[in-house]
């Protein structure tokens, strides 16, 4: 039942998604109207798919890197991933600013992957008995990662661009600037392959260990997809907060922790999510647009705190 609900949800969202913007556009006016086609064609429909692409990977993402730290109150963008994609594009634009968008994209997932290396050496070095110093940690973590994105930028004459970086918004996703986020959905969609070994991981690593599984490949593999999804992400549409983090606990909540059941609900729910709060940044201050890393953000924020005072159902 939850699975329909959420799937009829992201379709009547992506086709109200259609049609919302400062541009009138009406269903109508697609069978006689070729302007109309064509911003369906090269504005609206290439926004839509983006912004679902966008939710759903990263909220899986979130679910993977939570299984890794194996703590429910992380995920990339708070935790050091979407810093040092941000920072691994800066380094390309200020040192190697004619290189392949490919290419930059590359660096950026090495960046990437190597502050989130880093975070995992420092998360496993915390004592066990008191997990909500995990999260403190990952937000000190990315704070200082961002500090010093916005010193480089700032001696480099760039904070225009950390400001689109660091702020997610998909206002200036046309077609031919959104394609790379098919690799993102590519790679969650391989992520699912791998859906029971991150379950595994999750208990840790004696018992992954004991069960026949090899931690370190499953582990190295995880961090692998998930600097992809983050750079992917910054790259193309900037940073979204606490997506990661929201939608994985809410599914947790509901439907239990069978990775292998949840994930195409996660991805759903955080396609939908996402889709949501575009379409509200878009009609709050009309004809103006509210960034959806800010909409998600404060809604994002209150769904965080629920989440620590809540009481945990049982499935």
């Amino acid at each position: 039942m939850i699975r329909v609900t959420l799937i009829l949800t992201l379709a009547l969202l992506a086709v109200l998604s259609l049609f919302v913007g400062v541009a009138d556009l009406s269903p109508s006016a697609l069978f006689y109207d070729r302007a109309a086609l064509d911003l369906l064609w090269t504005s609206r429909g290439p926004r839509t798919v983006a912004v679902i692409i966008t939710g759903g990977t990263l909220a899986v993402s979130g679910t993977i890197m939570q299984m890794i730290v194996r703590n429910r109150f992380v995920e990339p963008m708070t935790a050091g991933t979407g810093q040092g994609a941000a920072l691994g594009i800066l380094l390309v634009t200020v040192f190697m600013p004619s290189m392949p968008i490919l290419m930059k994209m590359g660096i950026a997932s090495a960046v990437a992957l190597a502050t989130s290396v880093i975070f995992l050496v420092i998360v496993n070095r915390l004592p066990p008995t008191q997990p909500m110093l995990v999260s403190l940690v990952g937000m000190i973590y990315g704070g200082i990662l961002g500090a010093c994105v916005l010193f480089f930028a700032y001696q480099a004459d760039l904070l225009q661009y950390i400001d689109i970086w660091m702020n997610g918004e998909f206002s200036g996703v046309l077609q031919g600037r959104y394609e790379l986020l098919w690799i993102a959905a590519a790679v969650g969609i391989l992520s699912y392959l791998a859906a029971d070994q991150f379950a595994i991981v999750g208990m840790g690593r004696t018992v992954s260990t004991n069960l026949g599984l090899n931690y370190t490949q499953v582990v190295i593999i995880g961090l692998l997809s998930i600097a992809i999804v983050t750079a992917l992400t910054v790259v193309t549409v900037g940073m979204i907060p606490f997506v990661g983090l929201v939608v994985p606990n809410i599914v947790s909540r509901l439907s239990g922790d069978n990775l292998r059941a949840t994930l195409p609900l996660t991805a759903v729910s955080g396609a939908a999510l996402v889709l949501a709060s575009d379409i509200l940044g878009r009609v709050l201050r009309y004809p103006y647009e509210i960034p959806v890393g800010s909409v998600f953000g404060v809604l994002g924020a209150v769904v965080f705190l629920w989440l620590l005072y809540a009481p945990r159902r049982h499935v």
